[in-house]
């Protein structure tokens, strides 16, 4: 046992070594904020919106138009003498416009909604970073977990094998009983399972991993210790006011209520007067009897009074009222949500500290246990049954400290992202870890 728990210890040694040339997880966040088609998305759209603001304020500025038109006419022309008058000839028409809105309600609610939009995708913008952030987190150590399990799983189908061996030697030499055989059979059978499936999950995490860089999933930087640390600061009310404070998703679901609401006032603005001023100048040449050059220039005021649209203002008021209502509701639906992510996440983190130090705890006893259990084995004081349920309880230990390390690594993060705070500094943070820095 001695011999195979050295050769452990040189086969973690080897794989911390090979480790420092591993891809680690700053250079997975990276990949997967360069290649995410969820960030290109949003980016894009904010400059949409951007683009919107010079296109509302363009209804503000003067708007200037020319015009021309040139062409021959015939005409036949009758009642003004005694012969009716047939005749052809040619007319030019040159024209320049001028209009400008004086007083219009709607264009000035216009301007404020689209600087409601561009606040509401720059916030779409940062929580799209935030989540590429947290999802390679997630799948960084996902990846690392699953391949942690395999290596347990190959080293209990290797110690598992050592006590088939050992079981069918006694059953061979007359000290051994088939009952202990067919149970060493059936633990090693179920361990070989469980080795293929834990191969398989190491698999389906690249891919997940993958997904994201959008780049192929070599070896990974992987932690060698930790010290398991909860929030800080260590009471939830501050972490609840930095949510409501900073969550992306709030502010966009808040500024997108603005919107609704300045939609209801864009409405029933549609019932104002609007007042334009309007000019033009305008050279007209060629004209039947007799030929003539008019050149004229030309200013008014004018003022347009809605009386009645068909219905469509009321129709548009309420539209307008009902989407408002609608995101009254979302904003407050996502208030409730981050409040409750924000609490778990905590509470999550919390949580973990404890799990992980008794995960660690746990290593040890069932590392000792099998430890006893074997020399028990060896002098004839325990059974090939007890040596089987140690070996299996110390796999199983095994395991749940790689789930409690990953998870405490990860309860970091989300509890950022729930807060809406989870940065590039963040990511660098954790990934000090995985190179020995605290």
């Amino acid at each position: 046992m001695k011999r195979k728990t050295i050769a452990l210890s040189a086969l973690l040694l080897l794989a911390a070594a090979s480790a420092s040339r591993a891809e680690d997880l700053q250079d997975a966040y990276r990949q997967a904020v360069a290649a995410s088609p969820v960030v290109a998305q949003a980016q894009a759209q904010l400059d949409a919106d951007l683009a919107g603001r010079p296109l509302a304020r363009a209804a503000l500025l003067p708007h200037i138009n020319a015009a021309a038109s040139g062409g021959m006419n015939t005409a036949y022309v009758s009642g003004f003498g005694p012969q009716p008058l047939s005749t052809g000839y040619h007319s030019d028409v040159f024209s320049a416009s001028l209009t400008e809105s004086i007083f219009n309600g709607q264009e000035f609610t216009a301007m404020k909604q689209a600087d409601s939009r561009i606040r509401a995708s720059e916030a779409a913008l940062a929580f799209a970073e935030q989540m590429v952030a947290l999802e390679v987190t997630q799948s960084y150590f996902g990846v690392l977990q699953a391949q942690a399990n395999r290596r347990v799983a190959q080293q209990q189908v290797d110690l598992l094998q050592s006590i088939d061996d050992q079981a069918n030697a006694n059953l061979k030499v007359g000290t051994g009983d088939i009952i202990s055989v067919q149970e060493a059979q059936a633990q090693l059978d179920a361990a070989k399972a469980g080795l293929i499936a834990a191969k398989n999950s190491v698999d389906v995490a690249k891919n997940q991993l993958q997904r994201l860089t959008h780049q192929p999933v070599d070896a990974l930087q992987d932690i060698t210790t930790l010290q398991a640390t909860g929030p800080q600061p260590d009471t939830i009310e501050p972490w609840l006011a930095t949510a409501l404070k900073n969550q992306p998703l709030l502010q966009q679901a808040q500024e997108t209520l603005h919107v609704s609401e300045q939609q209801v006032e864009f409405a029933k603005r549609a019932r104002w007067p609007t007042l334009t001023l309007s000019g033009i100048g305008q050279h007209a040449a060629g004209t039947l009897i007799p030929p003539v050059a008019i050149d004229q220039i030309g200013a008014s005021l004018n003022l347009s009074i809605p009386i009645y649209e068909g219905g469509s203002t009321r129709a548009g008021i309420h539209q307008a009222e009902a989407q408002a209502r609608a995101s009254k509701a979302n904003a407050q639906n996502v208030q409730d949500q981050i409040k409750l992510d924000t609490q778990t996440a905590f509470l999550d983190l919390q949580d973990s500290v404890a799990q992980f130090q008794a995960a660690q705890q746990s290593v040890t006893s069932a590392q000792v246990s099998m430890e006893g259990t074997r020399k028990g084995y060896e002098i004839g004081s325990r059974s090939i049954i007890d040596l089987l349920t140690a070996t299996t309880n110390s796999a199983s230990a095994q395991r749940n400290y790689y789930l409690a390390l990953y998870t405490q690594l990860v309860a970091r993060a989300q509890l950022k992202a729930a807060a809406g705070v989870l940065t590039p500094l963040d990511i660098e943070a954790i990934n000090n870890l995985l190179h020995g820095n605290p």
